[in-house]
């Protein structure tokens, strides 16, 4: 009997990169490129480097952290990473400066907001009457205190009862850690879980090995995963509830 949900965020619950057309209004480049403009600017108040360098220094970064990622399924902190570009250019910045530098980086989705996945507020809702939720996340530049703030600021925090970020509990998914920390704070068994997300390798098949069951989301975005592997999927949240109806007796 399923007793609990877990969310992704991210193309699940909010939809990523829907920010981009309102900082664009707003007169203002894309995140890549105002991350890397940001670090240029700090960085020169102590030591000339053109953009072209840090932006190299960067893009080595990423790289790097995109690996580690993938294949470790670890998430470094914006902190390590900024460390990681600070070093590649022979500069260190005092505590206050980097603080801030890591600030602006980590608050940079709560300036210009994504969308939510239309009909997720009443979904959630409605679900949080029957079963424990929880979030399961990776997060890659906005840390978990930020992405609570996104769900506080829509008035959805509320209905959660366990956070899984990956940058607190020092793995991705679709690490066995993460669903153990899921599992632990729920205090349910895995069987009785239910993963909700939208990528088949992350939301599917990491729940599948730990026993849990698993639901594609592709309300955000269909990525071509095979459906089959899930045991349920939706495009839109209207159909969640009755999916859950029919997978909570099986």
């Amino acid at each position: 009997m399923i007793k609990a949900i877990t969310f992704d965020l991210w193309d699940t619950v909010f939809i990523d990169d829907t920010d981009e057309p309102k900082r664009k209004a707003a007169g203002r480049p894309t995140k890549a490129v105002e991350r890397r403009e940001l670090v240029k600017q700090f960085v020169n108040k102590h030591k000339q480097v053109s953009q072209e360098i840090v932006n190299t220094a960067y893009n080595a970064q990423d790289a790097a952290f995109r690996k580690a990622w993938h294949d470790q399924h670890i998430t470094w902190s914006v902190n390590e990473r900024l460390e990681i570009v600070l070093k590649g250019l022979g500069v260190t910045l005092p505590k206050d400066e980097m603080a801030e530098l890591v600030r602006l980086h980590e608050e940079m989705e709560l300036e210009f907001r994504p969308n939510f996945v239309p009909g997720v507020h009443e979904a959630i809702k409605l679900l949080s009457e029957k079963y424990k939720l929880g979030v399961i996340s990776d997060a890659i530049f906005s840390p978990g205190k930020s992405l609570r703030q996104l769900l506080e600021d829509e008035g959805l925090l509320q209905y959660f009862s366990t956070f899984v970020f990956s940058d607190e509990v020092g793995c991705s998914k679709p690490a066995e850690c993460v669903f153990n920390a899921a599992k632990n704070r729920l205090g349910v068994e895995f069987n009785e879980i239910v993963h909700i997300g939208d990528r088949e390798h992350n939301d599917i098949l990491g729940p599948e090995r730990m026993g849990m069951k698993s639901i594609l989301c592709i309300a955000a975005l269909d990525r071509g995963s095979n459906r089959n592997r899930a045991d349920a999927w939706f495009e839109n949240y209207s159909e969640l509830p009755s999916i859950m109806d029919k997978l909570k007796d099986q």
